[in-house]
């Protein structure tokens, strides 16, 4: 039995940083708060916790007075650093580069726009309630439309100005796939106002489905590692078992029961994979028992 980690697998970029910042600040002080889970994977939440980080939530951010928090790779909207500020916490920033990008240009775009007449709409292909998307809703004081899917499109305005902008991890195929439908409607509807996109999907975290696909097509079982709060890992999940029947979900080595365990070793080659809140080291450990 041959068994291999995807070496594409694991914290992106964004993650990886904002997990730098928490460990540099917890060696020297021992102690610091994050808003909100720092990553959707209990585990590493829990091995943060072992070294002093302590996850608080936005009623919590209101009653702590002069603490450094940390905020998350998701980022968030202008009202968190407000509170903050009110409170005299620090703030330790590890909101993702690409996301921290992306939040100024719909915050330029907005501020730019919202005074037209007839009103812009300023839309947000991503998941509603995400903490990437409240973040982003927040540039524009929460007046930004927030559409899941293409098809939600038919729900716009189009008498009205539209700048449609990307939740940094959608994917790129149903974001073109929502701008046409958008083009033809604007082009049929004789009364539309000009419609103007912006690709804001990070590249690294969208070539991770072809890499992941190509990787479970070539193993006989695949084991894929996350986090159940991670709607990254479900739709990584999602390609990967299209790819490879014999896909499995685990978010521990616990999970690895005597049955599957079996199944593995009867087979030649076992690939190990994860979503990008997966740390490598979790990875390990489930290679490890098997």
């Amino acid at each position: 039995m041959q068994v291999t980690i995807d070496s594409h697998s694991g914290f992106c970029a964004g993650v990886t940083g904002a997990i730098r910042r928490a460990e540099n600040e917890l060696q020297q002080t021992g102690q610091l708060y994050c808003l909100g889970d720092i990553v959707h994977n209990g585990q590493e939440v829990q091995r943060l916790e072992h070294l002093g980080l302590e996850t608080i939530d936005y009623d919590d951010l209101r009653t702590i007075h002069h603490a450094r928090v940390l905020l998350r790779a998701h980022g968030e909207p202008p009202s968190t650093y407000w509170i903050a500020e009110q409170n005299g916490n620090t703030i330790i920033d590890g909101t993702c580069p690409v996301v921290k990008r992306l939040q100024k240009r719909i915050a330029a775009t907005y501020n730019a726009h919202k005074h037209d007449e007839p009103r812009a709409q300023i839309v947000i292909f991503g998941k509603r309630g995400h903490a990437e998307v409240i973040g982003l809703q927040g540039q524009t004081n929460n007046t930004a439309i927030v559409i899941e899917k293409p098809e939600e499109a038919e729900a716009l305005d189009f008498s009205r100005p539209i700048y449609l902008f990307s939740q940094t991890t959608k994917s790129v195929e149903d974001f073109h796939r929502l701008v046409e439908k958008i083009q033809l409607k604007v082009k049929n509807d004789e009364s539309a106002i000009p419609f103007e996109y912006f690709d804001t999907i990070c590249r690294a975290v969208a070539n991770r489905v072809e890499q992941l696909k190509q990787f479970a097509r070539e193993q006989d079982i695949v084991l894929f590692v996350g986090g159940t709060k991670s709607s990254n890992a479900a739709v990584l999940f999602g390609h990967c078992k299209e790819a490879n029947e014999r896909c499995y979900f685990l978010t521990a080595p616990d999970d690895l029961k005597d049955e599957l365990i079996d199944e593995c070793h009867q087979a030649d080659k076992v690939g190990i994979c994860g979503a990008t809140s997966t740390p490598l080291w979790l990875m390990e450990q489930v290679r490890d028992k098997l």
